[in-house]
């Protein structure tokens, strides 16, 4: 064991930087199979119309709100069944599993009424006639793929524990092409299908979750047998339910705090008209598309900072975390590169070249790409920061932390930047930037200055 600490602490930074790659790639890639699927709805609507673009960046960000505060109980699987794994006890990893999906349906189930009834909610948040309504026709079809989606998590959380990556990465990006087959069919009317526009992306987005659930599941019945997933599904098993809940509901009110701000931004991007909300739709995707990388970086953080943790080898912990940082750092340079060299053919990708509105989208969409730029930045050193701390097991401050970033900071200044400023949507995406900044400053302070001295004491 000393002579493995002593290989480990003397590894080098490029050493590391394989290290990262090989585990955070395949996890990056599933990332990424799940943002497209998103980005495909968005372009496609895109071509279709600027409203329903508007409207699908409404009703996307709606549905994101309460699936991400569920899949709190997923999360919470993953390091159960890790536990149960590495003790031989399958019985234990079934029963975890199992609680996980009976939460997570649960939490579903409740969270329907809010899809099915959302256009009065969404009027009251100040959103346009025409806007609310087509969020609210999408969201009565897609809405219900909040179930298979939670579910989805669940036995993800599960395989990933088991070191069972790459299969899901595959069936996410069959899932990927699915969600755009299904969508160029309904939301055009091609092969004799109905034009349904909004309400066939929702159509296509419903099918994909559901293709994705038996995906999984059938993997996971194939390959790990043994571990007789779905015995007795029916039975409620009250103890490990406590226990996945206890553990599960920490997260989701963290994963909700971040996903607040971004839904508040949609909202006030709203208030400006749909143009905007058009625009804020099509960056805030191709932001999405490199974050993931960062998230993906931000995962293989989590995993080798534990590792090094449960090694007590706190120096490979110290230079594992300046490369994990350096790494985010450069690929947030090429990503301001990219958004400030050529921002109106990326922006183009998602519009119709015959859309009346196009122009305007272009110019006001050129200005937050050059705010998403900054974002990428912040938000990078953020998501990496906030890894290493899941990894040392530190997540009651760090929470705290990003909630007051994230809705305190953010969610102020970006009201203050966009309405009382009168910046618009630029300064709605200024405050977005100053609340990450924020998050990135708290959380990287928190482990330098905080965790890590205090772990090589």
């Amino acid at each position: 064991m000393t002579v493995m600490n002593s290989l480990q602490s003397t590894m080098s930074y490029p050493g590391h930087v394989k290290a990262l790659l090989v585990l955070g790639l395949p996890l990056i890639g599933g990332h990424l199979g799940q943002a497209a699927i998103g980005i495909t709805d968005t372009v496609m609507l895109g071509w279709y119309g600027v409203e329903a673009l508007a409207s699908i960046t409404l009703g996307g960000t709606y549905f994101y709100v309460f699936f991400l505060m569920g899949s709190g109980f997923a999360w919470a699987v993953m390091p159960m069944v890790a536990a149960y794994e590495a003790e031989g006890d399958q019985v234990g990893l079934r029963r975890a599993t199992r609680m996980g999906l009976w939460l997570s349906m649960a939490f579903a189930l409740l969270a329907m009424p809010f899809m099915v009834f959302s256009e009065p909610i969404l009027r009251q948040l100040g959103q346009g006639e025409v806007v609310a309504q087509g969020a609210a026709d999408y969201l009565r079809i897609a809405g219900w793929g909040i179930i298979p989606a939670l579910g989805v998590m669940v036995i993800k959380s599960y395989l990933a524990a088991l070191q069972r990556t790459q299969p899901v990465l595959w069936i996410i990006l069959a899932s990927a092409v699915v969600n755009a087959v299904f969508n160029w069919v309904f939301i055009f009317g091609n092969w004799g299908a109905p034009e349904l526009g909004l309400r066939g992306a929702a159509v296509a987005s419903l099918v994909t979750q559901i293709f994705t659930l038996g995906g999984v599941i059938l993997y996971a019945l194939i390959v790990l047998p043994q571990h007789d997933l779905f015995r007795r599904l029916w039975k409620i098993d009250g103890q490990m339910m406590a226990k996945v809940f206890s553990l599960g509901w920490p997260i989701g009110l963290t994963t909700l705090s971040e996903v607040g701000l971004f839904t508040a931004t949609a909202i006030m991007m709203g208030w400006l008209g749909t143009v905007p909300l058009a625009a804020h739709g099509i960056v805030l995707q191709l932001a999405t598309i490199t974050f993931m990388v960062h998230m993906g970086l931000s995962n293989a953080t989590t995993v080798r900072a534990g590792n090094a943790l449960g090694r007590k080898d706190i120096e490979h912990l110290a230079r594992g975390a300046r490369t994990a940082f350096v790494m985010s750092l450069l690929f947030s340079c090429l990503t301001i590169i990219l958004f400030l060299s050529v921002p109106n053919p990326l922006i183009a990708v998602f519009m119709s070249s015959d859309e009346p509105a196009r122009a305007e989208i272009l110019l006001l969409g050129a200005s937050l790409l050059a705010m998403a730029a900054l974002f990428q930045l912040v938000d990078g050193a953020q998501v990496i920061a906030l890894g290493l701390l899941r990894g040392v097991q530190d997540t009651t401050i760090p929470m705290i932390m990003a909630g007051f970033s994230y809705w305190v900071i953010g969610m102020s200044s970006s009201y203050l930047f966009g309405f009382v400023l009168g910046w618009g949507a630029v300064g709605i995406w200024a405050g977005l930037v100053t609340g990450l900044a924020s998050a990135a400053i708290l959380l990287a302070w928190r482990f330098w200055s905080g965790v890590l001295p205090r772990l090589l004491t």
